[in-house]
């Protein structure tokens, strides 16, 4: 995958989790996260706010609840 197809998807998506480009894309959460910082510097990206667990079961992994943003 190349860095113009993580941002075709997220102009589409608006926001994503990083769960969710894992699933689409078929790749590492920290191979994305890469690309990710790359669209963050150029500000087309922002991470959003680390989302919050809601405290039940505790099953929800970290990429689940982990988003981006398209921001331009």
């Amino acid at each position: 995958m190349i860095l113009s197809e993580l941002q075709q998807f997220l102009t589409q998506h608006k926001k994503a989790s990083l769960a969710d480009m894992q699933l689409h894309f078929r790749m590492d959460g920290d191979a994305l996260r890469g690309m990710l910082s790359k669209l963050i510097r150029k500000g087309r990206v922002r991470k959003m706010a680390d989302g919050k667990k809601c405290g039940g079961c505790h099953s929800c992994e970290p990429e689940a609840i982990e988003f981006y943003e398209w921001v331009c």
